[in-house]
Order: C-alpha cells, then sequence, then structure tokens
C-alpha cells in the first residue's frame, strides 16, 4: 500500500517500516493490530496524478511461477530430487513469514542427509532441510544457514515472491546467470525510468 505524504511515524535508519524481529523502526516498533490509528504526513510539495503504465503492470503482476539459478549445494540433490523440484507444485505453508516461505508438497531428498556446515545464504535461497520441505529465505531471513540450498530465486522474481500468501501454489523453473543478471538489468532500468514506467 501506498499513502500519498506517508505515515507520520518517526523515521529509523532513514524508514518508516518496522523490522518486527528487533522491535525497531514503524509504529510502535511491532506489527499492527486491531484497532491502531496511522497518521498521514503532510506532503511538503505539490504532487501530480499518475499512473503505472499498464505494460509495467503487467510485468509486475501476481505469477506463481518462480525462475532460480542453481543453490550453491544443487550437485548435492540427485537427478531424481532435482526432478521432483522443477516438475512439481508446492503450496505456501500457513506458518510462513517474512523470515522464510515454507513450502509444502514433494519431499525433497537430499544425498548429504539436509545438514552441513553452516554458511551465508542469500536473499531468495532456497533451502531444504532434513525434513525435505523447501524454504524461500526473504526479506527478514537470518544470515546464515546450514540447510543445502537447491536454488536461489532470481533477483527480479523476489517481488512475487513478496505477493505470495499461505495456500498459494508455486511451481519452480530453472534459469541460467547470465539471463537472471539481463531480466534484473532491463527491471532495473525500467524502474529508475519516469518516462517507462509511468502512463
Amino acid at each position: 500500500m501506498c499513502v500519498q505524504g506517508g505515515i507520520a511515524v518517526k523515521a529509523f535508519l532513514g524508514s518508516a517500516s518496522t523490522h518486527a524481529l528487533s522491535g525497531l523502526g514503524g509504529f510502535e516498533g511491532r506489527p499492527l493490530r486491531k484497532g491502531d490509528v496511522l497518521s498521514i504526513a503532510s506532503l511538503s510539495h505539490s504532487h501530480r496524478m499518475r499512473t503505472v503504465a499498464p505494460h509495467i503492470l503487467a510485468r509486475l503482476s501476481p505469477r506463481k511461477i518462480l525462475r532460480c539459478t542453481p543453490g550453491p549445494q544443487s550437485e548435492s540433490f540427485p537427478e531424481p530430487s532435482q526432478e521432483l523440484f522443477y516438475n512439481n507444485t508446492f503450496v505456501v505453508a500457513e506458518e510462513s513469514n517474512r523470515m522464510g516461505l515454507r513450502l509444502e508438497g514433494s519431499c525433497i531428498p537430499v544425498s548429504s542427509g539436509g545438514q552441513m556446515i553452516t554458511e551465508g545464504v542469500s536473499l531468495g535461497a532456497i533451502q531444504v532441510p532434513p525434513g525435505g520441505a523447501p524454504i524461500i529465505l526473504f526479506v527478514d531471513q537470518q544470515t546464515t544457514g546450514g540447510y543445502p540450498k537447491i536454488g536461489n530465486v532470481i533477483s527480479a522474481d523476489l517481488h512475487r515472491v513478496g505477493q505470495l500468501r499461505p495456500r498459494d501454489e508455486i511451481r519452480f523453473v530453472p534459469a541460467e546467470l547470465e539471463t537472471a543478471r539481463t531480466l534484473l538489468a532491463e527491471q532495473e532500468k525500467w524502474l529508475a525510468s519516469k518516462e517507462l514506467i509511468l502512463a
């Protein structure tokens, strides 16, 4: 949701958003509750009504197919596991949150048993714990993890992860690194251009 003038809260690190895990920023540093009242900040300048161009809205519309590049441990997953991952539909579990989206569906066997030495993890990494149910790490993710990662959602599709809700069905399709870089460069170009993004 976008509000003209923004929400009137004290800025933290230049942002009005809330980081619920640390209790910082936003409205009292916590998720909103029923009965909360938010004030809208006053505008410091005039605002001209604009709309997003239809072809850009189409690019940003929710889609249930996520493109992903191979994860750092993708070779730990035998070919049958790779086929299960890419050829089956998963359901976003109710237990999902901003740290990670837990997926229900086919269990993905991993040859290492689902554990490894802890290492850094990236936004959009798809890790597979011992139970075989994939988890997409998202914006409030931890910085390290000890589960093998079969893939990583490409940066150009991360907004689609943010649009997912519990019980949504999704599928993964493989993408080459060069394709992922090209798609991100294109997306950043039109997001930075008022001429391209606004009607």
